[in-house]
C-alpha cells in the first residue's frame, strides 16, 4: 500500500551488492510510476528514468529543457512506487560543477539508486543523435569529482556517461571513448555509461578496459545493434537499458487506439490489447486500501 516497503538506504545498498557479483542486471525504462510497478512484477532487476521520456513527457525534445527540479521530483514519484532501485539521467549535472553537487545530494533525497552524468556540452542532445559535442577532459573530470565529493550515501552509484565515441569515425572514436572512460574511472566514477557503441565488439573492447561495472544502452532506432540480454552477458556487461522502449510501445498503442476510434467510432475490437481493469487494481494494490479502511474504501474488484 502507498510507496515502497524498502527505504533508499536498503535499496541502494542491495543494488550495490548484486552489482559487484558481475551478473547482468536488467533496467527497463519506466514512463510513469505505474510502469515502475509494473516491471517490478515482471521480475526485472531495477528501473531505468529516462531523461528522453522525462521531456516527452512533457511534450520537450531531449535537448536540456528539463530543470532539477521537474528531473527530481518525476524521479522520485516512479522510484518509491517500486522495491526495485531506480537509476535516473541526470544530462550533464544541470550546470557547473557546484550545480551537478546539488543534482546529486537532491537525487539522493528523492530516494534514487544511482545517477549518469554525462560529457556532452550543455546543452546536450540526444546520445544517439548526429552533431554532438563534448566538454574537454578537464571540464567532465570536474563534473564527476563535484558528483563523488556531494555524495553523502557510499551506496548512491555515481555513473560517468561519455558521448566520445560518436564525435569521431571508426577506431579513433572508440579508442578516444575509452581513454576519456578511464579518466572518468580515476575521477572517482563507479560505473560508466559508453554511449553509442556501435557493435558488440566495442562493448566488449570497452569491458577489458576498464575495472568498474559499464552500462549498454539498448535503444531503438538509434547506434547500437539491439544486442540481446544474453549476448551482452557473455562479454560481461553489467547493466542494460531498454530508456525509451516501453514508452515507444505505449504510444504506438494508443496511436493505433485512436485510429481505430476514429474509424469505427467505438473500441470494442481492441480489449484484448488492453489492461483489464482487475489487472490494474491488482497492480495498484486497491484490495490492502480496503483493508485499511473500509469505512472509505468498501468494494470488490470485479473478475
Amino acid at each position: 500500500m502507498l510507496y515502497s516497503k524498502t527505504t533508499p538506504a536498503d535499496k541502494r545498498r542491495l543494488f550495490r551488492e548484486r552489482l559487484a557479483s558481475g551478473e547482468l542486471l536488467r533496467f527497463p525504462g519506466a514512463f510513469n510510476p505505474l510502469s515502475a510497478r509494473l516491471i517490478e512484477r515482471k521480475g526485472f532487476d531495477g528501473v531505468y528514468i529516462s531523461g528522453a521520456v522525462l521531456s516527452a513527457d512533457l511534450g520537450l525534445p531531449d535537448i536540456g529543457l528539463t530543470t532539477l527540479t521537474e528531473v527530481a521530483g518525476r524521479a522520485q514519484q516512479i522510484a518509491r512506487m517500486t522495491e526495485l532501485p531506480a537509476i535516473v539521467d541526470a544530462d550533464t549535472g544541470f550546470g557547473e560543477p557546484m550545480n551537478v553537487a546539488r543534482t546529486i545530494q537532491t537525487l539522493e533525497d528523492a530516494g534514487l539508486a544511482g545517477t549518469h552524468i554525462e560529457d556532452q556540452i550543455n546543452p546536450k542532445r540526444c546520445g544517439h543523435l548526429d552533431g554532438k559535442a563534448v566538454v574537454d577532459e578537464a571540464t567532465a573530470l570536474k563534473r564527476i569529482r563535484a558528483a563523488v565529493d556531494a555524495r553523502r550515501d557510499p551506496n548512491f552509484l555515481i555513473m560517468a556517461r561519455t558521448d566520445v565515441r560518436a564525435t569521431q569515425e571508426g577506431q579513433a572514436g572508440l579508442d578516444a571513448a575509452v581513454d576519456r572512460a578511464k579518466a572518468l574511472v580515476d575521477a572517482g566514477a563507479d560505473a560508466i555509461f559508453p554511449e553509442a557503441m556501435r557493435t558488440l565488439e566495442e562493448f566488449a573492447a570497452m569491458r577489458a578496459a576498464l575495472d568498474v561495472p559499464i552500462l549498454a544502452n539498448m535503444t531503438e532506432f538509434g547506434k547500437s545493434e539491439l544486442f540481446s540480454s544474453q549476448q551482452l552477458a557473455d562479454i560481461g556487461v553489467n547493466i542494460v537499458i531498454w530508456p525509451v522502449s516501453m514508452l515507444r510501445i505505449a504510444m504506438g498503442a494508443t496511436g493505433r487506439a485512436l485510429d481505430t476510434l476514429n474509424v469505427e467510432g467505438h473500441l470494442a475490437g481492441k480489449l484484448g490489447e488492453m489492461q483489464h481493469r482487475a489487472d490494474l487494481y491488482d497492480l495498484i494494490d486497491y484490495e490492502a486500501y480496503n483493508h485499511f479502511d473500509t469505512s472509505v474504501f468498501n468494494f470488490e474488484v470485479e473478475r
